[in-house]
């Protein structure tokens, strides 16, 4: 009996030695563990400092050049311009302060401003599109022709380019003063635009918008708005679309541009107008397309150059 108890103690006692032996070890494991996740957590924390260090000397920079472009514009933009026209039409998501300062760049190249038209969410929403379908064709000025596709954004397009923009050869209206009232003063009342007071016709127009479309439908929304200036270009003497970088995306305006080698024959982009620079090459562009040429112009990576006339950062 006492050899029975003794062996179960004797067996008690190795277990107890091995669970303090794992304890011991998983201690000694888990303190080894630490210490190196403490390392790189170190190592992880500097890293992310000298991302930021790099990130704010990359953001100085960028300040720097755009207060450059800002400074210098007027006097690169002067004249490019002279005695030229320029309609303006916005969507719904464009900044106001981007507006402005193309406008006042606009007037700094020697063009003026004859007005502005705001296309509103209803314009490129799906849901809308027939309803915009039939406003559009019964609006559809005396002689004018309109393209056979049946998408919105080209048929508005066409509509909006017969009465906003003047004839590219002669410089003459393409529809009379009432066609214009009646087109601007439809598309108003079916909320689809919203007209400044006093809208004539341009010789160019910039097609204002802002970053990428999100949320249900965003491609068949930027499409429609690229369709939209792409068919207004072809209206006059030339048109430039203009946004924010995100707007070069696939769900952005420029981006469904960029993708159809049709539209980028004629249609001007910049993917920047939110900077100083970008508003330049905006002007830039019109003036290009005073000449026949179009571009794509910006910093995102479907861009041809930064600006017309200024090669590609990798010399192409």
């Amino acid at each position: 009996m006492i050899s029975l108890r003794y062996h179960v103690v004797s067996i008690a006692a190795c277990f107890l030695a091995l669970a303090v032996g794992v304890v011991l070890g998983s201690t000694a494991l888990n303190g080894t563990l630490l210490s190196g996740l403490a390392g790189e957590k170190k190592d992880l924390g500097s890293q992310v400092s000298d991302l930021e260090a790099q990130r704010n000397a990359l953001n100085a920079r960028l300040a720097d050049a755009d207060a450059f472009a800002g400074a210098m514009g007027p006097k690169v933009v002067a004249g490019a311009l002279d005695k030229r026209s320029v309609v303006l039409v916005t969507t719904e998501d464009a900044r106001p302060a981007d507006r402005d300062a193309l406008k006042q760049l606009i007037g700094q190249s020697g063009a003026s401003v004859t007005g502005e038209v705001q296309l509103t969410a209803a314009f490129a929403d799906p849901e809308k599109a027939d309803q915009l379908r039939d406003v559009v064709t019964r609006l559809q000025p005396a002689g004018s022709k309109f393209p056979t596709a049946g998408d919105t954004g080209t048929l508005a397009g066409a509509l909006l380019g017969s009465v906003l923009l003047l004839d590219k050869t002669t410089a003459k209206p393409q529809s009379s003063g009432e066609e214009l009232a009646a087109a601007i003063g439809g598309l108003t009342d079916g909320g689809f635009v919203k007209a400044g007071q006093a809208v004539n016709p341009a010789q160019l127009a910039i097609v204002l918008t802002g970053a990428q479309a999100t949320g249900d439908s965003a491609g068949d929304r930027a499409a429609t708005i690229a369709r939209f200036a792409t068919q207004l270009d072809r209206g006059g003497a030339g048109a430039v679309l203009a946004g924010d970088a995100g707007s070069a995306e696939g769900t952005g305006a420029l981006g469904v541009v960029r993708a159809d080698t049709s539209a980028t024959s004629i249609l001007s982009t910049v993917d920047n107008v939110d900077s100083s620079a970008g508003r330049v090459s905006t002007i830039l562009a019109l003036k290009e397309q005073l000449d026949g040429g179009a571009g794509r112009y910006g910093i995102a990576g479907n861009a041809q150059a930064p600006a017309p006339g200024v090669g590609a950062p990798n010399g192409n």
